[in-house]
């Protein structure tokens, strides 16, 4: 019977390859975990990078620490964006979620003297004033809506007048930058609410020091609200989306009387 020749082992090669499955098996799921979880980098305010930003980053602090990589898998992400996507919904729609962001905020007003977010942008703030004012000044005239006559600029020019009379509320004020740009349109009745309490402290920081002292604000959550008057005018930015994306959303969108 022939023999069968093996081809002579490399000891060197043999070698490395044993040291490789070592090292393979010694690292652990927990280790690469720790290893990601240190490059989920923070900025100034604690929002973290996004995702694919944060997994480049892993994945050089893998091979730079001559990690082999993790096992591909065929799991799909699509239920964990939709479960992350859930929670934020369930998170905006709750007061303590609120109270939590108005609290850092108010720190960083105190603390650095910043104003917190503004709501769509400065921009899209200041054409929402504009574009109420002139509402406010035709229905004051006596004209429809977008009515257009010779007579609108100077009604325009003009303006303070119609608006002094104009009883102004802003619900969910958050921190009333709204109504520090009404203010600049010539309203001058002008008050904000809002249910967290945070909120309504730096909304009234923020007008005493911008030099809007006379704007009136008030702790009220408008499903159970405790105002007795009444207002010409309510204006809402975020808040039926605050009802809308709580658990209970549609129990208290049926509820809200505004």
């Amino acid at each position: 019977m022939a023999g069968i020749r093996l081809a002579p082992e490399d000891p060197e090669l043999s070698s490395q390859q044993s040291r490789g499955a070592v090292v393979s098996d010694l690292i652990s799921d927990d280790e690469r975990s720790v290893a990601a979880d240190s490059w989920s980098i923070k900025s100034e305010y604690g929002s973290t990078l996004d995702d694919d930003q944060r997994q480049t980053d892993a994945a050089d602090a893998l091979s730079a620490a001559n990690f082999p990589p993790a096992p591909s898998s065929d799991y799909s992400s699509d239920k964990e964006e939709v479960e992350a996507e859930e929670a934020v919904q369930s998170m905006l729609g709750l007061q303590s979620y609120w109270d939590s962001a108005y609290a850092d905020e108010l720190t960083n007003f105190r603390e650095h003297g910043h104003a917190g977010e503004v709501w769509f942008g400065a921009d899209v703030m200041e054409l929402v004033a504009s574009w109420t004012k002139g509402l406010c000044i035709d229905i004051s005239h006596g004209q429809l809506p977008n009515h257009v006559d010779d007579t609108k600029s100077e009604l325009v020019d003009q303006g303070d007048k119609y608006l002094s009379t104009w009883s102004v509320l802003d619900i969910g004020t958050g921190n009333g930058l709204l109504l520090q740009e009404l203010a600049k349109q010539g309203f001058s009745h002008l008050t904000g609410t809002d249910y967290s309490e945070g909120a309504v402290q730096l909304a009234r920081s923020l007008a005493d020091r911008d030099g809007f002292a006379n704007i009136n604000f008030l702790v009220d959550d408008v499903l159970e609200t405790k105002l007795e008057r009444q207002f010409q005018l309510v204006m809402d930015k975020g808040t039926l989306d605050a009802i809308g994306l709580h658990p209970d959303g549609p129990v208290k969108r049926c509820s809200s009387s505004f």
